[in-house]
């Protein structure tokens, strides 16, 4: 079959992806980006990528007529615009009305479970999705999931960060609202699955784990399986801004999703129940499996997807097409540095291990208050690191900075600041001749950017000079 697979860089669609091929299907990756897809499956020949932006009509002229099914996959927890909701939803209707016009048979769609009274605006703009994606023309499938658990998904990394960062949490009321967590590998078996499976088409169901649990239920087990003993005390008294801030100072999430994820565990996830497992035959493993496993894949260095590597804003996705890979010339401060190298395949292992765990090498300290300065004024900080500590693909996250091109073959890794500036950053390492060049890139904004670029200028030649040196030895 020819497979659309539409948010195929997110969370969910690059683990589909994989499987998708092992069973033999040609996956076509609708993208913001194509450039993020050439360099990831570049061996795969059952998988292509198109520029598909759903805001635009036109651009969904590059969808091909012969598909048989599609997976909708586009969602944002984290878009800070406030007309999101109806951004989703005329996203949903530009994807539907194009696909009425091919050959697709199916569309498989993961969302929420939206069961409570009162829903929070994401689950809403969710549910409302599911109506706008209805038709005539096509088999429509949805799935309603709850909290996913897996190595790399928001909800794992934040309660790992809360049980490992916090020996007594002081915590809001709303962790004890009950959620029947599902892992991601649970998920993926019904999404693929569900694939040409007719008894499915144009049916909605709740896809969950097999215990009812809370938040502090979830903490509590999650630290018990890492061995360490956590007290949890709840309190009536924090509101959800509150809230927002704590999950934002303790853990790795930016401030506008640890809004969204505040509003939406206020509301109970409860999964009604169906006959989907037995007719997809899925038997949704617990919670303690569920992390285990996710541990599993972290200490094997295996990760093949994070929350963390989606984007910020709009704008940071723009950067990744290719048009935005030759960094400006023109009205910039540059700090341009080369050496000779003893070995040019460990400066190169060294450039491509950078940052996460690894640090950048010299100044680690510097490096951290400037995480801290930029986490303080709302930024992302240092808090991302890296999803796998010895590869590492053009749109991952890294720390503050966004991969905007890594290229094995020349050497190359380009970087774009995604800190708070006023202004516009590159950071760029190429080894090439025995030598290697480190490039730092700052376009300012205004009379405020010039000023920030002098400030910081001394920190710079002491971080910059040491970094270049650190990486050209052997």
């Amino acid at each position: 079959m020819r497979i659309l697979v539409t948010g195929a860089t997110g969370y969910i669609g690059k683990r589909l992806i994989p499987l998708l091929i092992q069973q033999g299907h040609t996956v076509i990756c609708a993208v913001r980006g194509k450039l993020r897809i050439e360099n990831r499956f570049e061996d795969e020949e059952k998988i292509s990528g198109i520029e598909v932006d759903f805001l635009i009509p036109e651009t969904l002229k590059n969808i091909p007529n012969n598909i048989d099914a599609a997976y909708y996959l586009i969602h944002s927890m984290t878009n800070s615009v406030s007309k999101f909701q109806e951004m989703e939803e005329q996203c949903a209707r530009n994807f539907k009305n194009r696909i009425e016009n091919t050959n697709c048979e199916q569309v498989i769609y993961l969302s929420g479970i939206t069961n409570d009274s009162k829903l929070s605006k994401h689950l809403l703009s969710r549910k409302n999705v599911e109506q706008t994606l209805k038709s005539s023309k096509y088999a429509l499938t949805v799935f309603k999931a709850g909290i996913i658990v897996g190595s790399g998904s928001s909800s794992f990394e934040i309660i790992r960060d809360l049980v490992e960062k916090l020996p007594v949490m002081i915590t809001p009321k709303w962790l004890n609202t009950k959620t029947q967590p599902i892992a991601i590998r649970d998920v993926l078996s019904f999404l693929i699955n569900a694939l040409g499976t007719k008894k499915v088409y144009n049916h909605s169901y709740d896809i969950f784990g097999p215990e009812v649990l809370n938040y502090k239920n979830m903490l509590l087990q999650f630290a018990k399986i890492r061995k360490l003993k956590r007290y949890i005390i709840t309190i009536p008294i924090m509101t959800p801004k509150l809230s927002s801030y704590w999950l934002y100072f303790v853990t790795s999430t930016s401030y506008k999703l640890a809004q969204t994820l505040v509003n939406s565990m206020g509301i109970e996830i409860i999964g009604k129940p169906s006959n989907i497992n037995k007719l997809l035959q899925v038997s949704p493993m617990t919670y303690e499996k569920a992390v285990n496993l996710a541990f599993i894949k972290i200490e094997q260095n295996s990760i093949i997807s994070s929350w963390k590597d989606s984007f910020v804003s709009s704008r940071a996705r723009d950067r990744v097409r290719s048009k935005y890979i030759n960094v400006p010339k023109y009205g910039c401060f540059k700090d341009i540095k080369e050496r000779k190298v003893l070995d040019e395949n460990r400066t190169f292992q060294k450039i491509w291990a950078i940052g996460g765990e690894n640090g950048w090498y010299y100044g680690t300290f510097l490096w951290k208050i400037r995480g801290y300065i930029d986490k303080a004024n709302g930024g992302i900080g240092l808090r991302r690191g890296r999803t796998n500590k010895t590869t590492i693909k053009t749109g991952d996250a890294l720390d503050f900075w966004r991969v905007l091109l890594a290229d094995e073959e020349n050497k190359r890794l380009l970087l774009f600041a995604e800190m708070k500036l006023p202004g516009e950053a590159w950071l760029e390492f190429r080894v090439a001749k025995g030598r290697v060049f480190q490039r730092a890139i700052f376009r300012p904004r205004g009379l405020v950017g010039r000023l920030y670029w002098y400030l910081v200028f001394p920190f710079h030649g002491f971080i910059f000079n040491g970094m270049i040196n650190k990486l050209a030895k052997a």
